[in-house]
């Protein structure tokens, strides 16, 4: 493989994961960099442009409490100099709040959940992306997301976290967020 092919795809997997970044921390800038201004994505319930997705995260993000997508296996299939279809594995896990009301029934299969009580959810799945690199920069330009698995349960309280743990935020004060704020780590590698 030669380097421009190579950097072509760090460049693509950096893409997606400012996408997921973006979401997970709720920086629906950095979600929206991902995207060309045209783009069209097919999220399972949201069909659309990306002005329109983008609102649609914000409301349904509102009452989600974390957030985790990992992606994995990635096959990506050159088909011209600017143009790539790209298949990306993700998991994605959630812990959806009460303030969610009847959207969080859907994930538990006819479970009992008390009004009060979050959903812990697991969606499994792949994003069949078309890419393309518009003025250097590549990005998404369709998205279609084919969903595999999708499950969930009662949450305990606090989502069985411990207290004593450093634990994700979604507010712009996640402990990655304050770091880069702050622009500084030890010698050693560690988070001050």
């Amino acid at each position: 493989m030669d380097a421009l092919r190579m950097q072509d795809r760090i460049e693509i997997q950096d893409c997606l994961h400012r996408y997921i970044r973006g979401v997970d921390r709720k920086n629906w800038d950095l979600v929206r960099s991902a995207y060309h201004t045209d783009a069209y994505d097919d999220h399972g319930n949201y069909k659309g442009g990306i002005d329109g997705f983008i609102d649609q995260l914000i409301k349904r993000h509102a009452a989600i409490e974390q957030s985790m997508h990992v992606i994995g296996n990635q096959v990506i299939e050159f088909d011209g100099p600017d143009g790539a279809l790209v298949e990306t594995y993700f998991i994605t896990h959630q812990r959806i709040g009460p303030a969610a009301g009847d959207a969080r029934l859907p994930y538990l299969r006819g479970k009992p959940i008390a009004a009060d009580q979050a959903v812990e959810t697991e969606v499994v799945g792949r994003y069949v992306d078309r890419m393309t690199r518009r003025d250097g920069a590549w990005r998404i330009a369709h998205r279609t997301v084919v969903f595999e698995v999708s499950r969930g349960q009662p949450a305990p309280v606090g989502g069985g976290l411990r207290d004593n743990w450093v634990v994700g935020q979604r507010d712009g004060n996640d402990r990655i967020e304050v770091a880069r704020r702050e622009g500084r780590m030890t010698g050693k590698g560690r988070i001050r």
